[in-house]
């Protein structure tokens, strides 16, 4: 018996799918999940999937799942065809941000929306932030991912006219205090209109992108 319910309406409740959270889950119930979804012809997202945990599912869960380790995430079913141009650009402030930026990616792709992803564009050398900026503006929706004090929401949210959701990060030293530095800067940015998801949260903020997208449209 699974004991995780899946709500497989969700997605014509709110236009996006519900995904398993692998975290806190054994390999058993996680081996268990993919069994009934694999009954039901279903796909489904799995977001915080570490590489021990994946190599201690069953061998026939492994053979289905599209692991990506970055990124934590594992897709049963496979991933849409490409939506075209991208709409999301996600732009990370360093190279140590990306499995946030890619478990964002990631979500969105399980959507159906592409993206393009900018890692290593940190306002500490502004230059390669600026030498973006107009393939940044060029999309609908802007995540931005960062750590350390967060910086890069509020010089992001002051260039471009498109929605910045900023995703803060547990990446720095000391008193970036596990990301609750960059979440208290992007939650008090003087950027006006800024949105703001939880620590880490590449997941929340892809569906935020999605649920912007669904009202444009």
């Amino acid at each position: 018996m699974v004991e995780h319910r899946i709500d497989w309406e969700r997605a014509s409740r709110t236009g996006a799918s519900e995904a398993v959270l692998c975290e806190p889950k054994s390999p058993a119930q996680i081996d268990a999940i993919v069994a009934h979804a694999l009954e039901l012809s279903r796909r489904l997202l799995f977001t915080r999937l570490a590489d021990d945990k994946f190599e201690r599912l069953a061998a026939a869960s492994r053979g289905v799942l599209d692991f990506e380790p970055v990124s934590r995430t594992a897709v049963l079913g496979g991933l849409p065809l490409s939506s075209g141009e991208p709409r999301v650009a996600i732009v990370a402030g360093g190279t140590s941000d990306s499995p946030v930026a890619r478990e964002a990616a990631r979500t969105l792709a399980f959507e159906g929306e592409d993206t393009t992803l900018m890692l290593d564009v940190g306002v500490a050398g502004l230059w390669r932030l600026t030498e973006r900026l107009e393939d940044i503006r060029r999309h609908r929706v802007v995540i931005a991912v960062a750590g350390m004090e967060g910086a890069l929401f509020s010089v992001l949210g002051g260039l471009v006219a498109a929605p910045v959701v900023a995703v803060p990060t547990s990446i720095g030293y000391g008193v970036g205090a596990g990301g609750r530095t960059a979440l208290d800067a992007a939650l008090a940015s003087c950027a006006s209109g800024l949105a703001v998801v939880n620590i880490d949260n590449g997941f929340g903020a892809a569906h935020a992108a999605l649920r912007i997208l669904a009202v444009e449209r």
